[in-house]
């Protein structure tokens, strides 16, 4: 496979086609509706468990509804008349969350296997899975600089317990779906996205908003400390919002990319301390490290090789992680002072 002019929405997708979008309470399903609307789409359902003052963001004009994808019905409800299903729906959350919680995790594969069903029975055209870089063989990400990960690295499996393990029987599905009824469905491997309108607080926030959170927290409070899980040295990749979303529009309109699973993330790679010093110069002032070894630190290093996506796409993920910090701090700073305020946040 080589670059061509990479496909959008807009060059294969009526403005008045359906289109579906799971987990659209959460920051990047929400972050995913809002990227249609403003390219015009006219027709978008959002669908979200969580009660609509729980959401994220909600976007003017869209069908917002509130429904478990987890269960058979409600997906069939969610897909009926969509040209296009984008599954983002996921119990899920920071290393903490997935690994203390891996039943839950586990249990997501009822999502994809009923969502993928019913977007078949209806008729959709194309169908969006969002897996994970946790479905990479952990063997492969023991040291801090082990070499990034490429799509093939997935294999022998020996994904992440829980969470990663059902992210890597997902895409089977997906590819088995295409194989067997002819459903263009379309994998991403995420890696670590951060950005405004996503999880800061409350146990399922990953790195970059922890840290934003606890650095804003600080100066807050006058402690001028910060607790790490781990020492610090681990390293991954952190992969801006707006880069997600059109690396998520174009695979997902790549005929050659149908039913095959491709990384999508950042390939700068950072340490935890790295992370925690790009925060404190936005911030402005300096932090104390108190490092806490006991808690979840997941593998020792994780980067994504864009080896594939650079020469299927002619793309990658390239927004420097200061430049998307910048703004990510901003927004959790204003959440942060709302919550102090007494009003009513997302978390």
């Amino acid at each position: 496979m080589t670059a061509e002019k990479p496909k959008r929405i807009e060059d294969v997708r009526n403005k008045d086609d359906l289109l579906v979008v799971t987990g659209a309470g959460g920051f990047i399903g929400g972050s995913l509706v809002r990227y249609f609307s403003d390219k015009g789409f006219r027709r978008i359902r959002a669908v979200d468990k969580k009660p609509l003052d729980e959401w994220y963001r909600r976007t003017p004009g869209v069908e917002d509804l509130v429904l478990d994808v987890s269960l058979r019905d409600n997906c069939a409800r969610a897909c009926a008349g969509a040209a296009e299903v984008y599954n983002l729906a996921a119990d899920m959350g920071g290393m903490g969350f997935i690994e203390r919680y891996r039943v839950e995790c586990l249990r997501s594969v009822l999502i994809n296997t009923h969502m993928i069903e019913a977007a078949e029975k209806a008729g959709a055209d194309r169908y969006f899975f969002s897996s994970s870089a946790c479905a990479y063989n952990v063997d492969l990400q023991k040291g801090a600089r082990s070499r990034a990960l490429k799509e093939s690295d997935a294999y022998p499996a020996n994904a992440e317990r829980g969470y990663g393990w059902e992210k890597l029987f997902s895409e089977i599905v997906c590819q088995e779906y295409r194989a067997e009824r002819g459903l263009k469905t379309a994998i991403a491997r995420f890696h670590n996205v951060y950005g405004p309108y996503g999880t800061w607080d409350g146990g399922r926030e990953k790195a970059p908003a922890a840290l934003c959170r606890k650095v804003v927290e600080a100066g807050d409070n006058g402690s001028y400390a910060v607790e790490i899980w781990g020492d610090g040295t681990r390293t991954r990749s952190f992969m801006w919002i707006g880069d997600c979303l059109e690396g998520i529009d174009m695979i997902m309109h790549c005929d050659g990319l149908v039913a095959t699973p491709i990384n999508l993330g950042s390939s700068e790679l950072v340490s935890i301390n790295e992370l925690l010093a790009i925060i404190e110069d936005i911030a402005g002032y300096k932090v104390e490290r108190r490092y806490d070894l006991s808690q979840p630190q997941g593998v020792g290093g994780r980067n994504s090789d864009n080896t594939m996506i650079k020469r299927v796409l002619g793309w990658e993920p390239s927004t420097p992680l200061r430049t998307g910090l910048a703004p990510t701090f901003a927004w959790i700073a204003e959440q942060y002072a709302a919550r102090k305020a007494g009003k009513k946040v997302a978390l």
